[in-house]
């Protein structure tokens, strides 16, 4: 699994913007910039729609002033629900990236299978990463949802 002091491993994300896809390297995604990178086991499930996401959209402002660059929500789904998830939550400062086949979910080392839910999934987590690198980890246990909030986040950064 990543750790604090880990590079970013190379990898793949997708996001549909202005209705074409658009392929990000996470290299050049993460180089010279603060981000703050979210991820949920799924789009549209309840404590993902409910307060993951929403804690985001409402704190962007205020993650901005802190310095941060880009805020990222990422999942294994694709980049259409990925999308429509977005446009649905007005998450119009975060940068809705899909994971479609969960390979970089598995880079990570971040993810788990799920069964009947949805196959293998993200866990829920969120981290800061400096310039391609993670400062700061927060991966939230089974079933709970307390340490990937924006609310910790903000008081991290």
């Amino acid at each position: 699994m990543i750790q604090e002091n880990m590079k970013m491993p190379t990898g793949e994300l997708q996001q549909l913007s202005g209705g074409n896809m658009v392929c990000h390297n996470t290299d050049e995604l993460f180089a010279n910039k603060k981000v703050v990178l979210f991820a949920v086991p799924g789009a549209f499930t309840p404590t993902c729609s409910a307060a993951h996401l929403p804690g985001y959209v409402v704190s962007a402002d205020e993650l901005s002033a802190k310095g941060v660059d880009a805020i990222i929500c990422l999942s294994v789904n694709d980049a259409f629900v990925m999308n429509a998830w977005g446009e649905a939550q007005n998450a119009e400062n975060i940068m809705m990236l899909a994971d479609g086949d969960g390979s970089y979910t598995k880079a990570l080392g971040l993810g788990m299978e799920t069964a009947g839910f949805g196959g293998f999934r993200s866990q829920r987590y969120a981290m800061i990463i400096n310039n391609g690198t993670v400062t700061s980890l927060h991966v939230e246990k089974p079933k709970e949802f307390e340490v990937s909030k924006a609310e910790v986040i903000l008081n991290s950064l």
